[in-house]
């Protein structure tokens, strides 16, 4: 499934030209109905010359319609298998839970398998599988199989919540499965019961050691840090990272419709990072990667890292390349934003694969250079986290 070294090449030349630019992207008139595409040649003024005959060579452009009106480009899309889940935790839905969309109006397999072959043949490199639970799904691993059989597709990850995690691993790593993010919030297991209203932890901690002994590294735990929760945790989930290969996540807590978000909840990176600095004086910032929202650091002789998801206090809004489809088959081009189209219609209503092309161009032309800033979001009316897909 990995890339040819040539396409990798390509990529990585191609995002340094497009970050080199103005945040204003030079842009050719397009057709009308048509997106806006980045002007080639400008951009390759700007690449070393050996670099550039390479590319000329080789390059095929990357799609305009995954390309912002400011440049990003957006290889990596987020599928949501279901809105159903099996735990009911309190940043990502009230304790009642929500009202389900009906079984016919979610994507089908079908549907799903079709929307991803598009979204990977113009330029996606990158799945990640989220829910809802997405483990709960029946056909899970035959999803994760079939989108291994995509040509381009070099990242086939998922996101959950551990409880069947270490009963499916080994039939999603031989289907093709790559990456593995665990959501875990605490190491005390009452507590656990408490922040997702279910039991489980054993389950989870199960599913993270499976991971580590069929070979996934870094094995990636997401914690949502939360005041008055959680946050008195921080130096434990980072002493896992001595003799484990982890990436522990620290995620600043965000608002969504019925967590019952309050500032005074949320936990900044520079807070956690001072906590952090206070025990290990040595910890060390690693390199950032491209279009990561993570901020890594590592401390010195450990075998994992640790890392800190910023969504509220510094954004990462200039390098994301994500897109979202929902278990209902809309299209999110921002986490945190409102507007949403409805693929899931535009295919069942006969749609050609260039008018969901045009469809998508244009939704992915109207995203924003950034979202609003934390209060704003906190306003905002949007769906709950769990039926976007986290």
């Amino acid at each position: 499934m990995a890339a040819q070294p040539v396409s990798r090449m390509l990529r990585r030349v191609l995002r340094s030209s497009v970050r080199s630019c103005s945040s204003g992207a030079l842009v050719t008139q397009p057709h009308p109905g048509e997106p806006s595409q980045p002007a080639v040649e400008p951009l390759l003024s700007q690449v070393p010359s050996g670099r550039r005959r390479f590319l000329r060579e080789h390059a095929a452009p990357f799609s305009a319609f995954l390309t912002d009106s400011f440049g990003r480009r957006h290889s990596y899309l987020r599928i949501s298998l279901t809105e159903k889940c099996n735990l009911r935790c309190q940043y990502c839905m009230p304790e009642e839970g929500v009202p389900l969309t009906p079984k016919a109006d979610l994507l089908t397999t079908e549907e799903l398998l079709t929307l991803a072959r598009l979204f990977v043949k113009e330029g996606v490199d990158k799945i990640r599988l989220t829910g809802g639970e997405p483990l709960i799904r029946p056909d899970v691993v035959d999803i994760v199989a079939q989108l291994h059989q995509l040509e381009g597709l070099r990242t086939i990850g998922i996101t959950t919540n551990g409880i069947n995690l270490a009963r499916l691993l080994p039939q999603l790593q031989e289907a093709g499965l790559s990456t593995i993010n665990i959501s875990l919030d605490t190491l005390v297991p009452a507590k656990f019961e408490f922040i997702v209203r279910r039991k489980g932890f054993h389950k989870v901690m199960e599913g993270i050691h499976k991971a580590i002994e069929l070979g996934y590294s870094p094995v990636k735990v997401n914690c949502v840090v939360m005041r008055g929760l959680n946050e008195d945790e921080l130096l434990d989930f980072v002493a896992l990272t001595e003799g484990l290969p982890l990436d522990v996540r620290f995620i600043e807590y965000m608002p969504f419709d019925g967590n019952k978000w309050n500032f005074k909840k949320m936990v900044s990176y520079k807070e956690m990072l001072d906590t952090l600095r206070q025990q290990w004086p040595e910890l060390e910032k690693l390199p950032e990667e491209e279009s990561s929202t993570a901020k890594a650091f590592k401390i010195p002789g450990f075998r994992g890292r640790v890392s800190f998801i910023t969504s509220m206090s510094e954004h990462f809004c200039g390098t994301c390349n994500r897109l979202r489809i929902t278990a209902d088959g809309n299209l999110k081009v921002c986490l945190f934003g409102n507007s949403e189209v409805s693929l899931r219609d535009h295919l069942r209503a006969g749609a050609s694969e260039e008018e969901l092309r045009r469809i998508i161009g244009a939704a992915v032309g109207r995203k924003k250079r950034q979202h609003a800033g934390m209060f704003s979001i906190s306003q905002m009316k949007n769906r709950p986290m769990i039926l976007i897909g986290g």
